[in-house]
Protein backbone atom coordinates (compact mmCIF):
# COMPACT_ATOMS: atom_id res chain seq x y z
CA UNK A 1 0.00 0.00 0.00
CA UNK A 2 2.97 2.07 0.75
CA UNK A 3 4.47 2.17 -2.96
CA UNK A 4 0.47 2.79 -4.43
CA UNK A 5 0.46 5.85 -1.76
CA UNK A 6 3.82 6.94 -3.17
CA UNK A 7 3.20 7.17 -6.87
CA UNK A 8 0.04 9.08 -5.77
CA UNK A 9 1.13 12.13 -4.17
CA UNK A 10 3.99 12.05 -6.68
CA UNK A 11 1.60 11.95 -9.47
CA UNK A 12 -0.63 14.58 -7.23
CA UNK A 13 2.35 17.04 -7.01
CA UNK A 14 3.12 16.53 -10.85
CA UNK A 15 -0.46 17.74 -11.44
CA UNK A 16 0.29 20.48 -9.76
CA UNK A 17 3.10 22.29 -10.97
CA UNK A 18 1.62 22.08 -14.57
CA UNK A 19 -0.05 25.00 -14.28
CA UNK A 20 2.47 27.14 -12.51
CA UNK A 21 4.74 29.40 -14.77
CA UNK A 22 8.10 28.23 -14.45
CA UNK A 23 10.74 30.57 -12.83
CA UNK A 24 13.33 30.37 -16.41
CA UNK A 25 15.48 33.19 -16.68
CA UNK A 26 16.97 34.46 -20.24
CA UNK A 27 20.59 34.80 -18.91
CA UNK A 28 22.47 36.91 -19.80
CA UNK A 29 19.46 39.20 -21.78
CA UNK A 30 17.58 38.83 -18.37
CA UNK A 31 19.19 39.54 -15.15
CA UNK A 32 17.92 39.22 -12.02
CA UNK A 33 17.57 42.34 -9.41
CA UNK A 34 18.51 41.92 -5.85
CA UNK A 35 17.10 43.45 -2.86
CA UNK A 36 18.99 46.00 -1.37
CA UNK A 37 22.87 46.97 -2.13
CA UNK A 38 24.51 43.38 -0.85
CA UNK A 39 25.61 41.60 2.24
CA UNK A 40 26.92 44.26 4.83
CA UNK A 41 27.51 43.88 8.53
CA UNK A 42 26.58 45.66 11.42
CA UNK A 43 29.59 45.62 14.12
CA UNK A 44 27.69 47.75 16.83
CA UNK A 45 24.48 45.50 16.88
CA UNK A 46 26.15 42.23 15.42
CA UNK A 47 23.21 41.74 13.07
CA UNK A 48 24.18 41.07 9.32
CA UNK A 49 21.85 42.69 6.94
CA UNK A 50 20.98 40.77 4.64
CA UNK A 51 21.62 40.73 1.18
CA UNK A 52 23.43 39.00 -2.15
CA UNK A 53 26.88 38.15 -1.09
CA UNK A 54 28.82 38.92 -4.71
CA UNK A 55 31.57 40.94 -5.23
CA UNK A 56 33.21 43.54 -2.11
CA UNK A 57 33.95 46.84 -1.82
CA UNK A 58 36.49 48.19 0.01
CA UNK A 59 36.36 51.62 1.34
CA UNK A 60 40.12 53.17 1.48
CA UNK A 61 39.11 55.66 3.84
CA UNK A 62 37.69 52.91 6.20
CA UNK A 63 40.68 50.94 6.27
CA UNK A 64 43.26 50.91 9.21
CA UNK A 65 45.32 47.83 7.60
CA UNK A 66 44.26 45.93 10.63
CA UNK A 67 44.13 42.35 8.84
CA UNK A 68 41.11 40.84 10.93
CA UNK A 69 39.72 40.19 7.17
CA UNK A 70 42.13 38.11 6.10
CA UNK A 71 42.52 36.55 9.83
CA UNK A 72 38.64 35.42 9.32
CA UNK A 73 39.45 34.43 5.79
CA UNK A 74 42.42 32.20 6.98
CA UNK A 75 40.69 28.98 7.90
CA UNK A 76 38.02 29.34 5.39
CA UNK A 77 39.54 30.37 1.56
CA UNK A 78 42.40 31.46 2.06
CA UNK A 79 41.43 34.38 -0.80
CA UNK A 80 42.32 37.68 0.71
CA UNK A 81 46.24 38.61 1.36
CA UNK A 82 47.49 42.24 2.61
CA UNK A 83 49.51 44.12 0.16
CA UNK A 84 51.17 47.84 0.50
CA UNK A 85 49.24 50.40 -1.45
CA UNK A 86 51.10 53.51 -2.90
CA UNK A 87 48.77 55.75 -1.00
CA UNK A 88 48.93 56.74 2.29
CA UNK A 89 45.62 57.30 4.76
CA UNK A 90 46.54 58.83 7.88
CA UNK A 91 43.84 56.18 9.63
CA UNK A 92 46.24 53.31 7.92
CA UNK A 93 49.81 53.49 8.52
CA UNK A 94 51.05 50.38 7.60
CA UNK A 95 49.60 51.15 3.83
CA UNK A 96 48.58 47.74 3.54
CA UNK A 97 44.99 46.50 2.46
CA UNK A 98 43.25 43.49 1.32
CA UNK A 99 43.52 42.11 -2.03
CA UNK A 100 40.76 39.51 -2.73
CA UNK A 101 41.47 36.22 -4.79
CA UNK A 102 37.93 35.29 -6.70
CA UNK A 103 39.37 32.04 -7.72
CA UNK A 104 39.68 31.03 -3.97
CA UNK A 105 36.46 33.07 -2.13
CA UNK A 106 33.80 31.08 -1.63
CA UNK A 107 31.73 33.99 -0.87
CA UNK A 108 30.68 33.41 3.38
CA UNK A 109 31.40 37.03 4.15
CA UNK A 110 33.31 36.88 7.02
CA UNK A 111 35.44 39.10 6.21
CA UNK A 112 32.42 41.58 5.82
CA UNK A 113 31.59 40.60 9.44
CA UNK A 114 35.44 40.46 11.04
CA UNK A 115 35.70 44.53 10.13
CA UNK A 116 34.78 47.12 12.51
CA UNK A 117 35.49 49.89 10.69
CA UNK A 118 33.14 49.60 7.88
CA UNK A 119 35.69 49.02 5.17
CA UNK A 120 34.40 46.42 3.53
CA UNK A 121 31.08 45.37 2.28
CA UNK A 122 30.02 42.71 -0.17
CA UNK A 123 27.86 44.28 -3.67
CA UNK A 124 24.85 42.69 -5.67
CA UNK A 125 27.90 42.22 -8.59
CA UNK A 126 28.13 38.27 -9.32
CA UNK A 127 29.10 38.12 -12.71
CA UNK A 128 32.55 37.60 -11.82
CA UNK A 129 34.11 34.85 -14.52
CA UNK A 130 37.47 35.61 -16.04
CA UNK A 131 39.44 33.91 -19.02
CA UNK A 132 42.40 33.65 -16.47
CA UNK A 133 43.70 33.15 -13.12
CA UNK A 134 44.98 36.08 -12.87
CA UNK A 135 42.11 38.36 -13.53
CA UNK A 136 40.10 37.32 -10.47
CA UNK A 137 42.30 38.74 -8.08
CA UNK A 138 41.29 42.43 -7.51
CA UNK A 139 43.58 44.80 -6.26
CA UNK A 140 42.52 47.16 -3.48
CA UNK A 141 42.45 49.86 -6.39
CA UNK A 142 39.93 47.56 -8.09
CA UNK A 143 37.85 46.45 -5.09
CA UNK A 144 37.27 50.61 -4.56
CA UNK A 145 35.38 50.66 -7.88
CA UNK A 146 31.90 50.63 -7.17
CA UNK A 147 30.07 47.83 -10.05
CA UNK A 148 28.21 49.23 -12.71
CA UNK A 149 25.22 46.59 -12.24
CA UNK A 150 22.21 46.14 -15.13
CA UNK A 151 19.76 43.39 -13.11
CA UNK A 152 16.28 44.29 -14.61
CA UNK A 153 14.31 41.44 -13.84
CA UNK A 154 12.21 41.57 -10.31
CA UNK A 155 10.57 37.92 -8.49
CA UNK A 156 7.02 38.67 -7.68
CA UNK A 157 6.21 36.52 -4.71
CA UNK A 158 2.40 35.30 -4.11
CA UNK A 159 0.52 32.44 -2.65
CA UNK A 160 1.12 30.33 -5.88
CA UNK A 161 5.24 30.73 -4.96
CA UNK A 162 8.35 33.05 -7.00
CA UNK A 163 7.82 33.76 -10.63
CA UNK A 164 9.40 37.00 -12.35
CA UNK A 165 7.86 39.66 -14.71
Amino acid sequence: MSTAGGIIRALNSGVKHLAIRRFTLRYPEQKLKFVGDGFQFNPETGVGIAGLRGRHILYHEHCTGCQLCAVACEGIAEAIGMVKVNETWKQNKKAIMPQIDYGKCVFCGLCVDACPFYALYMTNDYELSSFTKSALIYTPAQLAIKPKISQDVEIKIDDRGATHG
